[in-house]
């Protein structure tokens, strides 16, 4: 209770400070209106000379502090010339403490995308850049073209960065002032600008200033799912199909048990011997069936545990994702791990082929990598722990412009969700005849078409907005706020669009919102009652429950049911009662904390794959912006040399066997015949390293003589390939082992120390190969064709991947290098880590 004391406290400083800052603000206001349209441009650009000739960004950060005032009046009288609105108190103050880099939580109506204007204005100034982040496409294109408006007036240039752009598009929207974005499109186009081989050919600029529009979906509910770039694995199909035959067969408890509340599946006995006698096979739990342990895990998780309508929806024979917290699909995502390919043949649709990651980021640590960060939402307080722990970023809750009306009735509980449906359509039937306009929310697809037909059969016109015709969303939410309307939505209609009121309903006690369901997140309920009340409208609000619920079954609903039982309740009469709301309060309390340690955990193993990522991107933009990297080839030949030299020479053997080592020289350096035994018989380590860097260097200065001034650009795509090729595979090695990793604590081990010093041990093998590749490639390619060394422009990434929107683009092999030791079966020298016979030895 001290703890939520200090947080209230906290919060009322706060305001009051922000409040003081607001009222200078709104006194400059005379000095603004005086200005011309030229002038307000005029001031514009001393502003920008006098921040951008600063330098450190830390000081620049103290002249925007110095400047806010008058830089927010500014903003605010354009926005009254261009759309004759003017930003309200509250709205200067959550622009403030948005330019602070906290996030403001505003009621909803309160009208944040005006209120973003001012510190997206402020920030600028710099050049910098600054990013306006919003949930899909449609809301950043609505918002660039309107705030474009103000932005020009005021002499900034806007951009918006959509996924159809090509590349000089692309670059063009964030070379502007501000650009407007996806967080998607974002991750990608950063993953996508450290895949390219000429630094032309990047679009972004260093990360600077990020506001993120509904904050807590972003970097809460989407944190866990990573954004993935892949190129597809040649894997089989049919595992997965005979592995669904296999789950189709089985009887629940006989054959496996599943828990409701951990969603775990687990085979039984006879399920084991099932599943030997279907695969012919002795033992299942042998090592070498591990593969086929994997797909009978997917199949049993895409049948029992997976649901149709709930969790993903099938269209034009392909599997849709549908986000639990938004109820929308997501096109181009898949889930991770062969999951979907499980559920793919479940469905009976083309199962895709599994694919490869070649690079991936969390949006923890995208966004975290941005010098301020900032955010605004209806509903953060209830996550301030995590926005503080992970982003460094406070909640500061700003006070509503009009005191709220809207009245929040305590929940009802039904037995059975036959009676609570029941009782919902008399209820909106009954709010219906009087005219008042009712929003219904629900938490599946399949439950907003179960109570659209109830609702048909009794005659009740009404609109549904779920994942199937989500691309009349704005159109359906906002004419939800009319007299008689009644709408049916998934959580995506909490989102984004406002409900404003028809003429009549605020007498009638304003948009009336019932929910069918709790969600596991408070946050996604306060988004749904927060559509009604907006702007001091009148409007009330309640949650239907039943006993039947997943949160109510989840989490102990069975003393409850005992309960009524024992009371003689029936289907038709509820429980209305503040015990039940705070037990449901408490349940979801308890998901919440486990969805934090989840997110919690995801990012301390993705810590160790952020700080390797950070290495290799660092090392792949300087070979790109070096003209010349020959110096960092040299090192690389000398270290695998002394590595070499150390693994195979042994000073203390009386009588060493030279052939290996010469052998391994060859291999890698010098061509068959140049290093004798006699070169190094009886030599000490130094002495052998001298006379074998002689012959290399030589061999080096044959390769500058034939290619000229072609060899810095051979050298770097030498260099890019190997990077690539080692760092693909590097990341696919770190995924398996975080698979399996968690299995270690089995054996009083912690998997986390372990993945940490096993993938420090990866790490430092991968660098050493990439060092040992190069060194083999320049020194020993064969260059055969003429107009070898060509820019090839990277291609459209072919196929749909893992558990994020696959990358737009990828790095073709280039046809360029033979080399003159490559086998059939090794890989191939370009790094497309193909077999030589299957790419450039056809």
């Amino acid at each position: 209770m001290s703890f939520l004391t200090k947080l209230i406290d906290g919060n009322k400083k706060e305001v009051k400070r922000l409040s003081k800052l607001a009222d200078k603000v709104i006194a400059l206001e005379e000095d603004m209106s005086i200005l011309t349209d030229d002038e307000i441009k005029e001031k514009t650009k001393s502003f920008q000379n006098e921040v951008q000739e600063i330098e450190n960004i830390k000081k620049q950060e103290e002249k925007l502090e110095k400047i806010l005032p008058e830089a927010f009046a500014l903003v605010r009288e354009a926005a009254k010339r261009v759309f004759n609105m003017t930003p309200y108190k509250v709205q200067i103050m959550g622009g403030i403490a948005i330019h602070r880099g906290d996030i403001a939580e505003m009621r909803t109506g309160e009208g944040k995308t005006l209120t973003a204007t001012m510190p997206t204005y402020l920030n600028a100034l710099t050049g910098r850049g600054v990013h306006v982040i919003t949930v899909n496409e449609y809301l950043s294109t609505v918002q660039s073209e309107e705030m474009a408006e103000l932005y020009n007036f005021l002499g900034l240039s806007v951009g918006l960065n959509l996924n159809s752009l090509k590349t000089e598009q692309k670059r063009d929207a964030y070379a502007r002032d501000i650009t407007y974005s996806t967080n998607n499109e974002l991750g990608f186009d950063y993953l996508r600008d450290n895949m390219v081989n000429f630094k032309e050919d990047r679009v972004m600029k260093p990360l600077n200033f990020a506001i993120i529009d509904e904050v807590d979906s972003i970097l809460i509910d989407e944190a866990r799912t990573p954004l993935i770039i892949s190129g597809e694995a040649e894997k089989s199909t049919s595992l997965y199909t005979q592995a669904n035959v296999f789950a189709k067969m089985l009887k629940a408890d006989d054959d496996y048990n599943y828990d409701v509340q951990t969603k775990s599946i687990q085979l039984t006995e006879q399920g084991i011997d099932k599943a030997e006698r279907m695969f012919k096979i002795d033992n299942l739990y042998d090592i070498k069936h591990v593969d086929i342990i994997h797909h009978i895990n997917l199949a049993l998780r895409a049948q029992y545990s997976m649901q149709r309508d709930i969790d993903y929806m099938v269209s034009d024979g392909e599997i849709l994702i549908v986000d639990q917290f938004t109820g929308r699909t997501m096109p181009g995502r898949r889930f991770s791990e062969g999951l979907h390919q499980a559920i793919e043949a479940k469905e009976g649709v083309k199962i895709q082929n599994e694919s490869k990651t070649m690079a991936s980021i969390t949006f923890q640590n995208f966004f975290r990598m941005y010098n301020k960060l900032a955010g605004m939402t209806g509903t953060a307080k209830t996550e301030e722990e995590e926005f503080r722990n992970i982003y460094n970023m406070t909640v500061t809750q700003i006070p509503t412009n009009r005191p709220v009306q809207r009245v929040d009735r305590s929940d009802l509980i039904y037995v059975s969700q036959k009676g609570k449906f029941d009782a919902v359509v008399e209820e909106v039937i009954e709010k219906h005849r009087k005219g008042q306009p009712v929003l219904l929310g629900t938490v599946a697809v399949e439950t907003s078409e179960y109570i659209s037909n109830l609702l048909k059969k009794r005659g009740i016109r009404h609109s549904v907005l779920n994942a199937k015709n989500h691309e009349k969303e704005a159109e359906i939410v906002s004419g939800a706020g009319q007299k008689g309307a009644v709408t049916i939505a998934t959580n995506m209609a909490g989102r984004g669009t406002d409900i404003k009121l028809g003429e009549g309903v605020e007498e009638l006690g304003g948009l009336a919102v019932i929910g069918t369901e709790r969600h596991e997140s408070r946050r996604i309920d306060d988004q749904l009652r927060g559509r009604s009340g907006r702007q001091g409208d009148k409007g009330d609000s309640r949650f239907y429950l039943s006993l039947q619920d997943d949160l109510m079954v989840r989490f102990g609903s069975e003393r409850m049911q005992a309960m009524m039982n024992r009371l003689g309740m029936d289907d038709s009469t509820p429980i209305e009662s503040k015990m039940v709301s705070r037990a449901v309060e408490s349940a979801q309390k308890r998901v919440e904390g486990n969805n934090f340690d989840a997110r919690k955990r995801i990012l301390e193993y993705d810590e160790v794959l952020r700080k390797q990522r950070e290495i290799m991107y660092e090392e792949r933009n300087r070979i790109i912006d070096d003209e010349n990297s020959s110096d960092l080839v040299k090192q690389m030949m000398q270290s695998t040399l002394e590595r070499t030299i150390d693994n195979y020479v042994n000073e203390d053997d009386d009588n060493p066997d030279y052939e290996p080592f010469i052998h391994q020289i060859e291999d890698i350096f010098l061509h068959e015949g140049e290093l004798d035994i006699s070169d190094i018989k009886g030599k000490d380590r130094e002495d052998i390293y001298d006379v074998i860097w002689t012959k290399i260097e030589e061999t080096y200065q044959k390769q500058q003589a034939q290619l000229e001034e072609r060899m810095p650009e051979f050298e770097r795509m030498i260099l890019l390939r190997s990077i690539d090729a080692h760092w693909t595979s590097h990341i696919d090695t770190m995924d398996q082992l975080r698979q399996g990793i968690h299995l270690r604590s089995y054996g009083q081990q912690n998997p986390l120390r372990d993945y940490q010093n096993e993938g420090h041990q990866l790490f430092d093998v991968m660098m050493q190969s990439i060092e040992e590749d190069v060194s083999k490639y320049v020194l020993k390619s064969v260059i055969t064709v003429d107009d070898t060394i060509e820019r090839e422009k990277t291609k459209e990434l072919e196929g749909k991947h893992v558990s994020a929107n696959d990358g737009k683009e990828k790095v073709k092999p280039q046809p360029i290098v033979k080399e003159n030791e490559v086998g059939r079966n090794d890989q191939c020298p370009c790094g497309s880590g193909k077999k030589y016979k299957n790419c450039h030895g056809k």
